[in-house]
């Protein structure tokens, strides 16, 4: 009896543990997605205080260009601390992430515009937002192969659902704070000072979780196990070519949810307001009730992969996201009851393409090179992808080709399982997913 009772309280202590790193690696990530999407969110009042054109579609343009420039960061994030914490160990490296973009976002919230210092201030954005990129390079897979490495059998894509859950209250929160934001402050005063006060909550809200996460277990190697001598940067680099179809499936399978992701939170958002004008507190808020329910779904999906196996679930609802993809083409010109439609209607696209993708790419690569593989492939798959996808909605807008669009986020979706199910048949990947 007391064996069992003994065996009881370890489950029970490994359950507490499990949870305490899950909150602080789960607000961890709430924060950085906050930082980064609150930038993309106040684009339109960036561009004309750093980049002053006289065109308000030119200046957000401009402002999102900073944007997608802030993802070229992320591979050379993802090489060089993803390397690094397959070598000595995740914690650290979980440090530096939020610590740099604490910082970064700091930079934003209390930088002199245009006019005041001329064309540092441009520069000094650009270097922040690079600085965002290299947190962001390594946030996203160094938590996923934490997750991988964490949960226990059978629980992996519910434990890593849990973790979109805490990104999409990122995502989330940052719509809402700006909704607040331009709620309480006059228009005259958002744009000219009101825009900084989000970036300001995020630096705050990431020294909480920056302290957090200093108890964070190691799961490079298990508790109370002697480290071994640190692999060979050589060592870690060529497990990742021996496994490069597998970084070439996860290149895809990140530019999938990434491009629909950002054309949802950030695309639509920006040519709501700087090409049609429509009202910013309307908009706001659309965009945080559309959060909310993809968040709502996230459990969902985690279960169902769970049940169904992760490989099954997650090609289904590739094939099944393809064409849903098309609902953007409704919104061609003003009017909010179309917009709140298709923001709607999105939110199970976003939660069956976002809910899995993190799980479905650390299944993909050993333990041995698992963040560095996934945070290359994290990393092209974003910058190639998804922070390009707002402006090329905008520029295919313009042109009048808007059709095209949607065809090019479907068929990211379509190489993405191809590549899979090719991954799938080598037998590389986890057991159990």
């Amino acid at each position: 009896m007391a064996s069992l009772t003994d065996r009881t309280a370890v489950a029970a202590g490994n359950s507490l543990s499990r949870r305490r790193a899950l909150l602080a690696l789960g607000g961890g990530n709430a924060v950085e997605w906050y930082d980064w999407m609150v930038y993309g969110l106040l684009a339109s009042y960036i561009g004309p205080l750093y980049f002053p054109s006289g065109s308000s579609v030119s200046e957000t343009m401009s402002a999102l260009a900073v944007f997608a420039v802030g993802f070229a960061a992320r591979p050379l994030g993802a090489i060089v601390f993803g390397t690094l914490a397959d070598r000595i160990g995740r914690r650290t490296v979980m440090l530096f992430s939020i610590g740099s973009m604490v910082l970064s976002s700091l930079v934003i919230a209390v930088l002199p515009s245009h006019a005041s210092i001329g064309v540092w201030a441009g520069v000094i954005l650009l270097a922040s937002r690079i600085l965002q990129g290299l947190s962001t390079g390594i946030e996203a897979p160094l938590n996923s192969a934490y997750i991988v490495e964490l949960a226990p059998e059978g629980q992996t894509a519910r434990l890593g659902s849990t973790l979109s859950i805490y990104v999409q209250a990122g995502i989330v929160g940052a719509s809402l704070v700006c909704f607040l934001t331009t709620s309480v402050v006059a228009p005259n005063a958002m744009a000219s000072w009101g825009w900084r006060i989000p970036f300001a909550v995020g630096a705050v809200l990431g020294l909480v979780f920056l302290w957090l996460r200093r108890a964070l277990p190691e799961t490079l190697h298990t508790e109370g196990e002697k480290p071994a001598e640190p692999a060979r940067v050589g060592q870690v680099w060529a497990e990742v070519w021996r496994h490069r179809l597998a970084l070439l499936a996860i290149i895809f399978v990140v530019a999938g949810a990434q491009a629909l992701n950002y054309t949802w939170t950030t695309g639509l958002p920006n040519l709501a307001r700087s090409a049609y004008h429509e009202n910013p507190d309307s908009v706001f808020l659309v965009s945080t009730l559309a959060g909310i329910c993809v968040a709502a779904l996230y459990p969902l999906v985690g279960r169902l992969a769970d049940r169904n196996r992760i490989s099954r679930t997650f090609i289904a609802s590739r094939l099944a996201v393809a064409p849903l993809i098309f609902i953007v083409l409704a919104y061609q010109r003003p009017g909010m009851a179309v917009f709140t439609v298709v923001m709607l209607v999105g939110a199970p696209v976003l939660a069956f393409t976002m809910g899995l993708y993190n799980t479905v790419a650390a299944t993909l690569m050993p333990t041995s090179c698992r963040v560095t593989g996934v945070g290359l492939g994290y990393a092209i798959g974003v910058a190639g992808f998804g922070g390009t996808a707002p402006y090329l909605l905008l520029w295919l807008q313009g042109l009048g080709a808007a059709w095209a669009f949607p065809v090019y986020g479907a068929v990211l979706c379509l190489l993405s399982v191809l590549l899979y199910v090719l991954v799938l048949r080598r037998g590389a990947v986890r057991v159990g997913s």
